[in-house]
């Protein structure tokens, strides 16, 4: 294809032109809009967006066009991906980033009512091959142990609000098996926010959450724990108390040297970031240079950690996570029993 000027297809969706819209049905339209979107996170729409951009500026600078969809196109993208000469890289990607970006072309293509053939074998064989030279086991980040979520505890300030709020999360999130939007997405009660992905219950017994995740809505309950200082329940209590809360988002920004509360919601990147921080500062790991340290650690390291803690049958656990197949709950078990059954016996040797 000859080079155009790509900046047109860099935004959204512009299919062919069609005629206006009755005014009756213009409502009915802008409501179909936002059903568009509520199909997909907003962090996966950014993300997409995002990869749509890099495919577009690769397009420019190797003389070809993204639109109409070309597999041929597409196929040399993942291979420039591969080899690491795309635009901006800065080095070979990984099999799943490649996988990320050939989805994201993909969908942003759906968008446009021009549908991607990805079994297409300028597709299809190019991704195999890729996939046969430069797959990996996947690297799963490091489980953080209750002893472990104890030490980075010790780390926060109880005397600020934004101590109480790290703590909170941090036992909240654990007790949880939450991910990081689900975390920050909740909301002090049902219907409080545009953007909120659920709510809290305080009862007697514990705090029920209510949140739509990737699997849909689904409740998770999680318990009072057997001391003040562990609890979780107990920690969401003590922060909505100081901090004062009664509206809105249950986790918002804390500015002021920790002192003031304001109406923002946190953004989920915090939970990652509050995770490293403190496991640097409990000492965890201690024995590697503290770069390694900050990749063996993130915000999916406190659900790993309650699956490979929980003490109870796999099918509670993999509920609280949200999981369809135990499988998938399994990859979060890090230190569960693999040998538990012991097919070589079994078979009579």
């Amino acid at each position: 294809m000859m080079k155009e000027d790509t900046a047109r297809h860099e935004g959204l969706p512009s299919n062919v032109e069609s005629p206006p819209l009755p005014p009756h049905l213009q409502d009915l339209t802008d409501r179909a809009r936002t059903y568009v979107e509520a199909a997909s996170s907003q962090n996966t729409r950014r993300a997409y967006a995002a990869d749509w951009k890099q495919f577009c500026a690769w397009c420019r600078r190797a003389n070809m066009d993204p639109l109409p969809p070309d597999p041929h196109v597409v196929g040399l993208y993942i291979t420039a991906l591969a080899s690491g000469t795309a635009t901006g890289a800065k080095g070979p990607s990984t099999v799943a980033t490649i996988e990320r970006r050939l989805s994201a072309i993909a969908w942003n293509y759906a968008q446009r009512g021009l549908p991607l053939d990805r079994k297409d074998r300028a597709i299809a064989t190019v991704l195999a091959g890729i996939r046969n030279t430069h797959a990996a086991p996947p690297r799963q980040k490091e489980a953080i142990l209750p002893e472990e979520l104890i030490a980075m505890l010790e780390t926060l300030d109880r005397g600020t609000l934004r101590g109480l709020r790290d703590r909170a999360m941090l036992l909240f999130g654990f007790a949880g098996g939450l991910r990081r939007s689900e975390i920050t997405g909740l909301d002090l009660g049902r219907d409080q926010t545009d953007d909120g992905r659920g709510w809290i219950e305080i009862l007697q017994k514990g705090l029920l959450v209510t949140l739509r995740g990737k699997t849909g809505w689904r409740e998770v309950e999680i318990g009072r724990g057997s001391s003040d200082v562990t609890c979780p329940v107990a920690a969401i209590e003590t922060w909505i108390k100081f901090a004062k809360l009664v509206h809105g988002p249950l986790f918002r920004r804390v500015t002021g040297q920790g002192k003031t509360v304001g109406p923002d919601r946190l953004k989920d990147q915090e939970v990652a970031r509050l995770v490293k921080k403190a496991i640097l500062a409990s000492g965890i790991r201690g024995d590697l240079p503290e770069a390694e340290r900050v990749k063996l650690f993130a915000g999916h390291s406190l659900r790993a950690g309650f699956a490979s803690s929980a003490e109870v049958d796999e099918r509670y656990v993999q509920k609280q996570l949200g999981h369809a197949s135990t499988e998938m709950t399994r990859l979060y078990q890090r230190r569960r029993d693999r040998f538990r059954v012991n097919l070589t016996k079994a078979a009579g040797l």
